[in-house]
């Protein structure tokens, strides 16, 4: 049995401050916002769709107690619809994805949402704690914080700062010509409050006119922590390096954020009685775990993986969506497996527009369904890194 792609809807991204558009909004309602509009989208018969699976990190305060279970109460879709939050790091949105696919293809379920949802401004990374700081045989000479493996794999592998500013800089035109030419308005769903005033309709986190002479002027960010425990840590496990490079900063990582974003996805079968038309297979959904001091190299064994159980190559895909943690992250990928960056995050990615954590995954794979549309191509894979060492990848086929 096949897993198909109905719909594909996210919030915009917004800054993840108090002055960010999405800040007065609760990631409750940003989820609810979501759900009416795949209803409405779809002439959805609500009473058919099964579960709700919502990918989150920082499972605290207005996002703990299953936001999934509060959001399906608060959606009207009906008391039948189950739902669960998990949390795989950064990929907890892709998680989702995969895991509804998963399910939909065993046959368990026959119509189900997924996606994921972070409010980065009202819970705060990092408000939940970590494990991995408090247990001794997790975090002695195991651990470090991500900025600090970003910076490793570019020591490693030879990336300059002016590598990384180049591709971020990339990013940003990238993603103001796509938000200029409206590639993202299929998908996006705006934000409205109660009165129907508008709080956020496009990603506000975009800066167009960033150049490298611009990036050049910003001090590294992680060679102060570096230097007081963690760059030590590093160069013990990884003893060909005698001292890191610090090139990454808050111009060529990631960004801050707020947003949500959901998928409908069910079986063949489903479709045709609510009469949906599909928009792509999930062919296949990969995870695995890697060296978790380096950390941030999974989207490379986790693309192998995907493409392997799906008989595929990489020559095989045409659009690749690799989320933007740290600007090295794509950067290795494409060295490793020979990609081309003309066809890897061609309308920019998390360092122009930011990574809501537990959304960017389900966020990354309806960016690339809505590019292989938009280019009349066939195939997509989106991968993200992600804590700890792990990686996560999935590959669809347009129909």
């Amino acid at each position: 049995m096949e897993a198909y792609i109905y719909d594909s809807v996210r919030t915009p991204r917004g800054i993840g401050k108090g002055n960010g558009s999405l800040a007065p909004v609760s990631p409750v309602q940003l989820l609810t916002t979501l759900l009416s509009a795949l209803k409405e989208r779809n002439n959805l018969d609500t009473t058919l769709v099964e579960d709700l699976i919502v990918g989150c990190v920082t499972q605290i305060g207005e996002q703990g107690g299953n936001i999934a279970k509060v959001a399906a109460q608060c959606s009207n879709y009906g008391d039948h619809l189950s739902a669960v939050s998990l949390n795989r790091y950064c990929a907890s949105g892709l998680e989702a994805i995969n895991q509804g696919a998963a399910m939909i293809k065993s046959g368990w379920s026959n119509l189900i949402i997924a996606g994921g949802v972070e409010s980065m401004s009202r819970v705060p990374m990092g408000l939940d704690g970590s494990a991995w700081v408090m247990e001794p045989d997790a975090a002695f000479g195991k651990f470090v914080p991500q900025g600090i493996s970003a910076d490793l794999i570019a020591t490693k592998f030879g990336y300059s700062r002016n590598d990384v500013d180049s591709f971020a800089v990339a990013s940003q035109k990238r993603a103001a010509i796509a938000q200029q030419n409206g590639f993202f308005d299929k998908s996006i769903i705006p934000i409205t409050d109660v009165n129907g005033l508008i709080h956020l309709a496009h990603d506000e986190y975009i800066r167009e006119h960033t150049t490298l002479q611009i990036l050049s002027n910003l001090s590294p960010a992680f060679e102060k922590m570096g230097e007081m425990l963690f760059d030590q840590t590093a160069i013990d496990k990884y003893l060909e390096i005698q001292k890191i490079d610090h090139v990454h900063h808050a111009g060529n990582s990631s960004g801050i954020v707020d947003g949500a974003s959901l998928m409908l996805i069910g079986s063949k079968e489903i479709g045709e009685k609510l009469g949906l038309k599909p928009r792509a297979i999930i062919k296949m959904g990969a995870v695995i775990g890697s060296e978790p001091l380096i950390m941030l190299e999974g989207p490379i064994p986790a693309t192998k993986k995907a493409l392997r159980n799906a008989n595929m190559s990489v020559g095989d895909i045409d659009i690749f969506e690799v989320n933007e943690a740290f600007a090295v992250v794509p950067l290795r990928l494409m060295d490793h497996l020979k990609v081309d960056h003309s066809i890897v995050n061609v309308n920019g990615g998390a360092i122009a527009m930011g990574h809501p954590l537990g959304a960017t995954g389900c966020m990354i794979l309806g960016t690339a369904l809505d590019e292989v549309e938009r280019q009349n191509k066939s195939t997509a894979l989106a991968t993200l890194c992600v804590g700890g060492g792990m990686g996560i990848a999935t590959i669809i086929e347009r129909i």
